[in-house]
């Protein structure tokens, strides 16, 4: 049997949530639904620019030309419409990126290689678009746990786990000794777009060093190399 659609208004809004309990937002195919997705660009744009605490649902109807009375009817409260959109919008951010480790494997120069995967994995995690909604999450982490626990998940998917089953297969061909894979990635990842990301986290005005970016990165990855390759 397909899904029920619930009767009663009230019912839809608690219908759908995915495994952190942020409500799913279905894609733009009716009249509603495009209204729906008016809100949540306009609430994205005002959750960025002001956090949760300041935002105003006042403004966010205003952006989005559609009425309190339906914002509510939508989403229910402000709590949920955040939770929604943030919830919604941080596994589409990184939708087009392709998952680290992917070849690294079988790569003939890994230095190289992990210079170039890595140097590309900081140029997608200092993207404005995505520092904003990282200092975003970061400020109401304790409010909204939840999406702490999606954002981890979807980075982890994205680039921590495809590193641990590259580096182990480099581990079974004698390329690495790696007795923790698991720790191993961390530390990786720690000295090389670790340092980057955390000063442009909390200085936001920062601009991109194209030199320093590639000599933090160049420095970490031999860090890592000097402490797991086989001679």
């Amino acid at each position: 049997m397909g899904a029920k659609t619930p009767a009663d208004p009230e019912d839809a809004l608690h219908a759908v949530l995915d495994a952190y309990g942020i409500p799913v937002i279905p894609d733009p195919a009716s009249a509603a639904a495009r209204k729906r997705q008016a809100i949540i660009d306009a609430a994205l744009t005002e959750f960025l620019a002001e956090g949760y605490s300041a935002a105003s649902m006042d403004a966010i109807t205003q952006r989005s030309g559609v009425s309190k009375a339906t914002i509510y009817k939508h989403f229910g409260s402000k709590e949920r419409l955040f939770l929604a959109v943030i919830g919604g919008v941080l596994p589409r951010t990184y939708a087009d990126v392709e998952p680290a480790g992917t070849s690294l494997a079988d790569a003939p120069d890994l230095r190289a290689a992990l210079v170039r995967l890595a140097t590309d994995w900081a140029r997608t995690l200092l993207r404005p678009d995505i520092m904003s909604l990282r200092r975003l999450v970061i400020g109401e982490i304790d409010r909204f746990p939840q999406l702490g626990q999606l954002w981890y998940r979807v980075t982890y998917d994205m680039y921590n786990g495809p590193l641990i089953e590259a580096v182990t297969a480099l581990d079974a061909r004698g390329v690495l000794d790696v007795p923790d894979p698991d720790l191993a990635v961390q530390q990786l990842v720690a000295t090389t777009v670790g340092v980057p990301q955390l000063v442009h986290t909390f200085a936001p005005g920062t601009a991109v060093d194209e030199a320093e970016l590639t000599r933090q990165i160049t420095s970490g990855v031999d860090l890592f190399l000097a402490g797991y390759a086989r001679s």
